[in-house]
């Protein structure tokens, strides 16, 4: 049995003569068709993938690779749902962002944040993991799984240099830095995920 997963991957672009159009339409063609693509920002491309999978790490992982055949020295910089700040997870568990705040200021075993500053960001699936076995909050399981694949994608990309083989990949491209620019500017007219970047 097969769920729809949505999640969006972001890459820096290898210098090229072919047009932003053409690799638009080579991307839709060469399976990712199932994406809604954006190219706000120069030398960046995002894919808002909604992908049929019997789980989330397929689904990511085969959406990686359909990009990857078409753009084959494309550098990954981020797969979302991932990176958090406080809005968004609150958002997620349905409370106010005041309350998590509240939650993550007082309790001592709330996971460490990956930036602090005037911005927090968290790996969405860490607090996850935490608030399911600390306090009684619900949210969608689903989200919780994409979020675990888009962690170990980014984690993967961030150690190692993205290519393509036909038969074989290495999941290679590393990060480019810990916090990029937010999804929906890469959007003329839909904003795609929120900005992890608020003040804490």
């Amino acid at each position: 049995m097969t769920k729809e997963y949505t999640f969006t991957l972001k890459y820096k672009l290898p210098a090229s003569e072919t047009s932003t159009d053409e690799l638009v339409d080579m991307l839709y063609t060469n399976g990712c068709d199932d994406a809604l693509i954006g190219t706000g920002l120069p030398g960046q491309i995002a894919l808002e993938f909604i992908r049929e999978a019997k789980n989330a790490d397929v689904a990511i992982q085969s959406a990686h690779q359909d990009v990857l055949k078409t753009l084959p020295q494309a550098q990954l910089i981020e797969a979302a749902p991932d990176y958090a700040g406080l809005t968004d997870i609150a958002e997620i568990v349905s409370v106010s962002r005041q309350q998590m705040r509240k939650i993550y200021e007082q309790a001592d075993s709330f996971p460490t944040p990956l930036h602090t500053g005037k911005s927090v960001i968290w790996h969405l699936a860490e607090v996850l993991d935490w608030l399911k076995e600390n306090k009684d909050y619900s949210f969608d399981e689903q989200t919780h799984e994409i979020a675990r694949a888009s962690a170990k994608l980014n984690f993967t990309s961030r150690n190692n240099k993205t290519t393509y083989t036909p038969n074989n990949y290495s999941k290679t491209a590393k990060l480019i830095g810990n916090i990029s620019y937010p999804i929906n500017v890469l959007f003329s007219e839909k904003s795609i995920t929120p900005s992890v970047v608020e003040a804490a």
